[in-house]
């Protein structure tokens, strides 16, 4: 296991991404949690995540690893989910709203699977003012590990922030698959 990136980050409006385009997601014409079952890592758009916080502004911890093989799970986080996601590109970054700041990840251009584990979004969020003074509360462990393409998958849910962005994800619908999109031009 090789930790890519370790701190706490400030996010804005409940997000962050994981880029690997530099032209991210703004032209494509769906959200990037679309038809998933899990609303906090939106991975519908290729080379890019939606990471999802609870907190709208303010501090949390994040930690992301690299994994030769898929990790044992960890059922002591609040939220668990999984996701596929395959870089376009061999420049991956952590990055946050409004280009607020960028921290490279060392991802290969293959297949990966990703679980993205959650804990304290609902105590972050009814604690926001204590947060925005600088209190970390809401802490995420992104892992990745390269594996074939699968669906998302909701691991573990408890709170009513994840089960707000479940929901959210779960309404929007299933973007078209890329040979679908080409057949349209």
């Amino acid at each position: 296991m090789r930790t890519l990136f370790s701190g706490d980050v400030d996010v804005s409006y409940s997000q962050l991404y994981v880029v690997s385009d530099p032209d991210g997601w703004g032209d494509t014409p769906y959200d990037p949690r679309a038809g998933q079952t899990s609303g906090l890592c939106g991975a519908a758009v290729p080379g890019y995540l939606l990471l999802t916080t609870g907190l709208h502004t303010g501090p949390v911890g994040y930690t992301v690893e690299l994994h030769e093989t898929e990790p044992d799970l960890d059922e002591s986080w609040e939220e668990i989910a999984e996701v596929s996601f395959r870089p376009v590109s061999d420049e991956v970054a952590l990055e946050l709203w409004g280009g607020d700041g960028s921290f490279p990840l060392a991802l290969d251009e293959v297949d990966h699977r990703v679980r993205h584990s959650v804990s304290g979004m609902d105590e972050a969020r009814e604690r926001e003012l204590e947060c925005l003074d600088g209190l970390v509360i809401e802490r995420h462990l992104l892992q990745f590990w390269p594996a074939p393409p699968a669906r998302d998958r909701l691991i573990k849910q408890t709170g009513d922030s994840a089960a707000y962005w479940h929901g959210v994800a779960r309404k929007r619908p299933r973007p078209p698959a890329p040979e679908e999109s080409a057949e349209s031009r």
